[in-house]
């Protein structure tokens, strides 16, 4: 058995976008959605006061969602990790549509059980 983990790092993201709350919460309900994850709880959101940049965090049956946005650097990271395999997501073309990244890199990590 085997799952992923994907670390996805956008930038020259609109900054409007990475301080909105309703933004990001509209990014994970379409991963849990297109990836077939399963919440145990409610995300967790922070906002921090000075520049508005937001943390999120999903735990999940299969692992976790996790998200940070530095609207100082116009740049948003999202680690999602599932203990069972999962079809690549276009991660990609999503962010660049949703947040207006200008470059996205999305790395795959296989993680095997043994």
């Amino acid at each position: 058995m085997s799952g992923c983990e994907w670390l996805i790092e956008a930038h020259g993201c609109d900054t409007s976008a990475l301080v909105s709350l309703s933004q990001l919460q509209g990014m994970f309900e379409r991963l849990i959605e297109a990836l077939d994850l399963h919440p145990v709880a409610e995300s967790k959101w922070h906002q921090f006061p000075v520049t508005g940049g937001i943390t999120g965090l999903c735990l999940l049956a299969e692992s976790h969602l996790a998200c940070h946005t530095f609207p100082e650097y116009e740049s948003l990271c999202l680690n999602v990790f599932c203990c069972r395999e999962r079809p690549d997501w276009d991660f990609d073309a999503y962010l660049k549509q949703a947040f207006a990244a200008h470059s996205v890199s999305v790395r795959r990590l296989e993680r095997v059980y043994q």
